[in-house]
């Protein structure tokens, strides 16, 4: 049986440019980070949105280096280059998982998120009020807690990532 909230947000998602669904997808990312950093003793909850926030950076680092990107070459470069050190740091929070050096990771994609989403923040609360507009705007149910979050999040935001990829 499908996931109602996940079958809504995989709709709004299909119709999103891609920079939004990115955007969104970061800013998600980041807050089940910022979640998983409040349970430091949760090792294999670390290790899990580690690997899912590896996984999205994955896709971004495929666009960058695909020859047909149409990402300006010096933006190009500094995401890749931002890329790697994130490879380095979910290598390392893989190996030894510690919740205290997550927060850069979710700075990171909440200020990436944000941007993409056209309102670059540094502000947690204002990077969580834009997921939050965004999801309205598209018509997704911003979940406030883990109940509410789709079981197959990664899942479902890597294949319309990719698909949004491909058509753009």
């Amino acid at each position: 049986m499908s996931n109602p909230y996940a079958s809504q947000q995989r709709a709004a998602l299909e119709k999103a440019p891609p920079q939004a669904a990115e955007g969104y997808a970061l800013i998600e990312v980041a807050r089940r980070m910022d979640e998983a950093s409040r349970a430091p003793d949760d090792i294999a909850a670390i290790r899990n949105v580690v690997r899912l926030n590896w996984r999205v950076w994955t896709i971004f680092q495929a666009e960058l280096v695909d020859p047909e990107c149409q990402t300006p070459r010096q933006i190009r470069e500094n995401l890749i280059s931002l890329s790697n050190f994130i490879d380095k740091r979910s290598a390392e929070l893989i190996g030894t998982p510690d919740a205290s050096k997550l927060s850069v990771l979710v700075n990171i994609n909440r200020q990436i998120g944000a941007g993409l989403l056209g309102n670059p923040s540094d502000d947690p609360e204002e990077a969580e009020r834009l997921r939050v507009e965004y999801a309205q705007l598209h018509g997704l149910a911003a979940p406030t807690d883990t109940a509410e979050t789709p079981e197959d999040f990664s899942e479902d935001s890597q294949a319309t990532t990719d698909k949004t990829n491909r058509e753009a």
